[in-house]
């Protein structure tokens, strides 16, 4: 997993680029009626469940991609857990929304072309209320507690699992964070979080377990060298010089 485009980054609010050409995030066929079932499974490193290539992002990407899967990264009860991190702050978990490029015939052929993949990225932390989307998958945790086991969940609007707001993002190119880490990924982090109860955010970092049938905890890599590369924003970060009173 060497090379000098790997992810997670820590994204230095100061340092990035505002480009007004990057477009609002668009998504195509994300609300799935209940009986269409979907696999949940723990695969040892975290929470993965497979979705329809029905899923698309029409828009805020130059070509279409198409979705696979989507995973989650956390923490323990007595740390965060986010694989990006913003200004050096980590997140208490992160979801990613894993997608290929419609040129390509699947998943694995994608993944090793430097246009292949997209991933869109959201921080979640604790508030007040349940999260009703997060529900939707959480409730189902305990059915796949051990490696390899999966259940299957009804479907739901997986754009619940986003922030409503898709305009707000930071974009850059980086890699999967998991071996074979090909550097073939644009990275989309969005700007507003997601909140779970407390409830919720413990079920999700103390039931899984790992291969060494230990708790699966702290599922996230640590942040890799930028060498160079430039972290783009959809929106202006860096404070305005002019102050208009109040």
């Amino acid at each position: 997993c060497g090379g000098t485009k790997q992810s997670p980054i820590n994204v230095d609010t100061a340092q990035a680029i505002f480009s007004p050409d990057l477009r609002p995030i668009q998504l195509s066929g994300y609300s799935l009626p209940a009986n269409m079932q979907l696999k949940l499974k723990n695969n040892g490193h975290t929470v993965v469940l497979d979705l329809p290539e029905s899923l698309a992002l029409t828009g805020g990407y130059a070509q279409q991609y198409r979705a696979a899967q989507l995973h989650l990264h956390w923490g323990s009860p007595s740390g965060p857990g986010s694989e990006h991190t913003v200004d050096g702050r980590r997140f208490a978990a992160e979801i990613h929304v894993v997608h290929y490029n419609t040129k390509y015939d699947s998943f694995t052929e994608a993944m090793v072309h430097p246009d292949g993949l997209a991933v869109l990225a959201a921080f979640l932390e604790v508030g007040h209320g349940e999260n009703q989307y997060y529900h939707e998958i959480l409730e189902h945790l305990l059915e796949i507690q051990e490696v390899g086991q999966e259940t299957l969940v009804p479907g739901f609007n997986i754009a619940g699992l986003l922030p409503a707001n898709l305009k707000f993002y930071f974009h850059y190119n980086g890699s999967l964070t998991t071996p074979p880490c090909y550097q073939t990924v644009k990275w989309t982090i969005f700007n507003q979080t997601m909140l779970l109860s407390h409830h919720q955010m413990s079920m999700l970092v103390s039931t899984l377990r790992s291969p060494d049938d230990k708790l699966l905890q702290n599922n996230y890599r640590p942040v890799q060298n930028l060498h160079g590369r430039r972290v783009l924003a959809s929106f202006q970060t860096a404070p305005s010089v002019k102050h208009s009173p109040g």
